[in-house]
């Protein structure tokens, strides 16, 4: 492996350790960089919508998923928190980011403090749904998530949309 200098320290460049990973591909202690960078992500989308919003005669669409007020815990914090209870896998998360986006086009409407956590815990379980083996009942994230297990299962029911998209076309069998 070839050796880095680094601010006058030696280091191994490894692919696997800015993934999070060991070189087994098992996760590291703490919480992996991909989820740091998803939530910086997340958190300059915020900020750009709400100077956009308050910048312009632009009204935000108001969605099941918009609280009265923003949660204490910022949004660094909470997605370590849902990492930590849920313990789903790193690519729920970029699915979960990806869910939101797509949702959010459908709808017209922006990302803000008020609909970011809800958006965030309910796209993490339907993620961990789909991508992972295991995952917890709509309680238990509702719970991680601070909300009731009652509107987890309305936001889950407005978030998850059967529309399935073939991508590509299908031929008859001769």
């Amino acid at each position: 492996m070839e050796t880095l200098m680094a601010k006058g320290k030696a280091g191994e460049s490894n692919p696997y350790t800015g993934l999070g990973l060991d070189e087994s591909g098992n996760w590291l202690p703490g919480s992996p960089r991909i989820l740091s960078l998803l939530s910086s992500v997340l958190e300059r989308s915020v900020r750009g919508n709400e100077k956009l919003l308050a910048g312009s005669k632009i009204k935000d669409v108001i969605t099941i998923f918009h609280g009265s007020r923003a949660p204490s815990l910022n949004l660094r914090h909470y997605v370590e928190r849902i990492f930590k209870y849920c313990k789903c896998s790193n690519s729920c998360f970029v699915v979960a980011v990806i869910y939101i986006d797509r949702f959010l086009q459908r709808i017209d409407a922006y990302l803000t403090s008020l609909s970011v956590h809800r958006l965030l815990i309910t796209s993490v379980m339907v993620a961990a749904k789909f991508m992972d083996d295991q995952h917890y009942n709509n309680a238990y994230y509702a719970k991680v998530g601070g909300i009731s297990r009652e509107e987890m299962n309305r936001l889950e029911m407005r978030k998850v949309v059967w529309k399935p998209k073939l991508l590509c076309k299908l031929k008859p069998i001769a």
